[in-house]
């Protein structure tokens, strides 16, 4: 269904696809048109959704929902609970309660990436384009303000590139530096698509000079390898307040 909406619309909206391409797909699209949306009149709460609905003032069928969804709750705040999902950390487990229909939410699709490579395999056999799709979601992100779109699921080109091995402008060795691409692609995405009723559930991205070929999945780190939940989980220092030295 996907596949073929895009494929209709992609000659009115961007001349046809072209090889190199990348096509950027919101998540509430894809997981509308996979089924995933659910009535919350359907929800009947367990205790323990109706204890964390009292604890962060939420309706008790969305956070079944959330708990359904989630491989873990780590904590919240009021309105939101912060869950791990498929190795991610995201305010309630992604559900999307806007651009939902009355009275339901719209669950993640259940395989993005899977969503992703039907969805590339599928244009390039009814347009033969050999191009790359990404699924994107906004997130926001640790002591920042506002929202950004993140890559979910991703097909066709590497959704990281390492740098590692590379000089900087004075010669020095890179030895971290990664470029999560496929988040700056959905971001920019994110910037046409907008976050309320604009309509425009996908947007093509050309020019980018990114590799495509066989590469699938979102890459993904062990929590023990992310800064910000590497500090919550190891014993550290106490903080140093700069504010207050004297």
């Amino acid at each position: 269904m996907v596949q073929q909406l895009l494929a209709a619309c992609a000659g009115s909206g961007c001349g046809e696809f072209r090889d190199g391409d990348i096509v950027v797909v919101a998540e509430s699209a894809v997981a509308t048109a996979e089924g995933r949306i659910v009535r919350l009149e359907e929800v009947e709460p367990s205790d323990d959704a109706r204890r964390l609905a009292g604890q962060y003032r939420m309706d008790p069928r969305l956070v079944e929902i959330v708990l359904d969804e989630s491989d873990r709750v780590v904590g919240g705040i009021e309105g939101f609970l912060l869950c791990m999902k498929n190795g991610t950390l995201l305010p309630n487990a992604g559900i999307d309660v806007s651009n939902a229909p009355p009275g339901a939410v719209v669950l993640l699709p259940l395989d993005p990436d899977g969503s992703a490579k039907r969805i590339r395999a599928g244009i390039a056999e009814r347009c033969g384009a050999d191009m790359g799709a990404v699924i994107a979601d906004s997130r926001t992100h640790a002591m920042r303000l506002g929202c950004s779109g993140v890559a979910i699921g991703c097909a066709g080109i590497p959704s990281v590139v390492d740098e590692r091995g590379r000089t900087d402008l004075f010669g020095r060795e890179l030895r971290i530096t990664r470029r999560a691409v496929a988040d700056c692609i959905a971001s920019a995405a994110e910037l046409v698509m907008g976050e309320a009723d604009e309509r425009i559930p996908a947007v093509v991205v050309r020019g980018t000079g990114l590799p495509i070929g066989d590469y699938n999945g979102v890459a993904a780190i062990d929590a023990s390898e992310c800064l910000f939940m590497g500090v919550a989980l190891h014993a550290h220092p106490a903080p140093v307040d700069r504010e207050n030295e004297p």
